[in-house]
């Protein structure tokens, strides 16, 4: 199966450096480009792409706009993934975008190898997650803007489906769940199926942030174990793969 990848870039020579990127993989194509966030939703309804490398300050319409049409259960595009692309981890409108729909974030300078790693591992419907930095992130900015009624929520899941969902909001993949909680690896995905639909979430990076929106996980402070486990690489955010969901 070739990826079809759309960019979506104010600088042309960003939008060309990651085409000569996606371009030489292959099982990747690079379907259209857009210098805008307007131009951006237009492309990706015309091309139907797998993938969206989305910046967050484009003019006409901004990256965050966009993503959420893009990712609207109407969106004639909404199967796409989009990833955003930022220059700062800690950018306050890299939150706005993940709760706008996006799938992960990356920083403009990641290396070739973590961009095709990125591509490949969002094409195949898993979250891209950084535990460390995303953690701080959404702790970050979770705490100026608590949401009550995303704790109503919880009651429509099961005490186990709770759980799940307390580890995976420290990033740990489903492997890592079941060896916390005696569960398969098997049994860890059902359930976070089960969480996803019943919260109408669309992967783990929203459920990540529904946690700390109904203060499953605090600021500072995350459920006792094991760490998560984090993959550093120069200029660019490690992934963690989301095992699907």
């Amino acid at each position: 199966m070739t990826i079809r990848v759309l960019l979506a870039d104010d600088q042309a020579l960003v939008r060309a450096g990651f085409r000569m990127i996606i371009d030489a993989q292959p099982d990747m194509r690079v379907v259209g480009e857009a210098a805008d966030g307007v131009r951006a939703v237009e492309q990706a309804r015309a091309t139907a792409p797998d993938v969206v490398l989305m910046d967050i300050r484009m003019p006409t319409m901004d990256g965050i706009e966009a993503t959420r049409r893009l990712t609207g259960p109407s969106s004639p595009a909404a199967s796409a993934r989009v990833v955003i692309l930022t220059t700062y981890d800690l950018d306050e409108y890299v939150f706005d975008a993940l709760t706008a729909g996006a799938s992960g974030f990356l920083l403009k300078d990641v290396t070739p190898e973590d961009l095709v790693r990125a591509v490949r591992v969002t094409a195949e419907g898993h979250a891209l997650l950084a535990p460390a930095v995303t953690r701080r992130l959404i702790e970050e900015f979770t705490a100026a803007r608590p949401d009550p009624a995303a704790a109503t929520g919880l009651a429509r899941l099961t005490a186990r489906e709770v759980d799940v969902l307390r580890q995976l909001a420290c990033g740990r993949s489903n492997a890592e769940i079941g060896t916390e909680l005696f569960l398969s690896e098997s049994t860890v995905k059902t359930h976070v199926h089960h969480i996803l639909d019943k919260l109408a979430l669309r992967d783990r990076v929203q459920a990540v942030i529904y946690a700390y929106d109904a203060g499953l996980v605090h600021r500072g402070r995350a459920p006792a174990g094991r760490e998560p486990h984090t993959r550093q690489s120069r200029g660019s955010l490690s992934s963690v793969k989301g095992d699907g969901e």
